[in-house]
Parts: C-alpha cells; sequence; structure tokens
C-alpha cells in the first residue's frame, strides 16, 4: 500500500511462563546478528493467544515498542515465505513458525525475513524488515 512506513519487527514464538529479560536478550541478540541496533526496532509481534504472556507484555514495555498480535489466519497467509519448520508448531498452531510468520505478518506487505529464526530458554526470535513505499 502507498505510504507504509518502513518497518523493523522482532517476532515471538515462546513457551509458557517464558521470562522477559530471555526476550528481550534474545531480540538484542536477533538484532545483533544483522548489524540492527535496539533503538531501530519498531514492534514485537507474536500469535494472538501469547500475546497476554506476561514475559512478552514485559519485554514489549522495556523496549518501548508496541505489540501485535497475529491471528492464525494472518500467520497461515505467509508460510511460502517462512525459513524455519517446526513440525510440533506446525502440529500445534497449523504454522510452521510462530516467529517467522509474527514477524512477516506485522512487518506489512513486502516482508521479508532476514534470516531464520533463532531460539534460547523456550524462546524463538525472527527479524523481518519492510522497506516500506
Amino acid at each position: 500500500m502507498a505510504g507504509e512506513e518502513a518497518m523493523i519487527v522482532a517476532g515471538i514464538g515462546c513457551g509458557r511462563g517464558v521470562r522477559s529479560e530471555d526476550i528481550v536478550r534474545l531480540i538484542g541478540t536477533a538484532l545483533a546478528s544483522f548489524g540492527i541496533a535496539r533503538e531501530n526496532l519498531d514492534a514485537v509481534a507474536t500469535e494472538a493467544s501469547k500475546a497476554g504472556e506476561g514475559g512478552i507484555a514485559s519485554a514489549v514495555r522495556s523496549l518501548s515498542v508496541r505489540l501485535i498480535p497475529c491471528s492464525l489466519t494472518d500467520l497461515e497467509a505467509v508460510t511460502d515465505k517462512i525459513v524455519t519448520r517446526s513440525a510440533r508448531v506446525q502440529a500445534l498452531k497449523g504454522v510452521p513458525s510462530i516467529a517467522e510468520a509474527s514477524a512477516l505478518i506485522a512487518a506489512g506487505r513486502n516482508a521479508r525475513l532476514l534470516g531464520a529464526r533463532i531460539a534460547a530458554n523456550k524462546v524463538t526470535c525472527a527479524i523481518a524488515i519492510s522497506e516500506g513505499s
């Protein structure tokens, strides 16, 4: 869509009860691996049912960015762009990677992943960017 702003989004997948520190640390690691400063992060995205997780909410506050919850229907629409395929997540949620799909959806039209998701401490993180128009 004309007039869209460029976006850098961290997509997050996680287990229950993850700590915000683990989420923030993994986002920082993912951003650094692509040479992106944390201040340039625009949003964190996750599957809608995870948006209420305390660790995610706290991480978003700590990073001073907005949280973008994504519906499973939206996530399913970008499965052809996903790099990492988890059979477990596919069986549970119907998409192969919550982190990658969330990042793509939230970054907007023409978004692309900068690489495969990374994982640590029951958290996965993928970075997507859209160039804007």
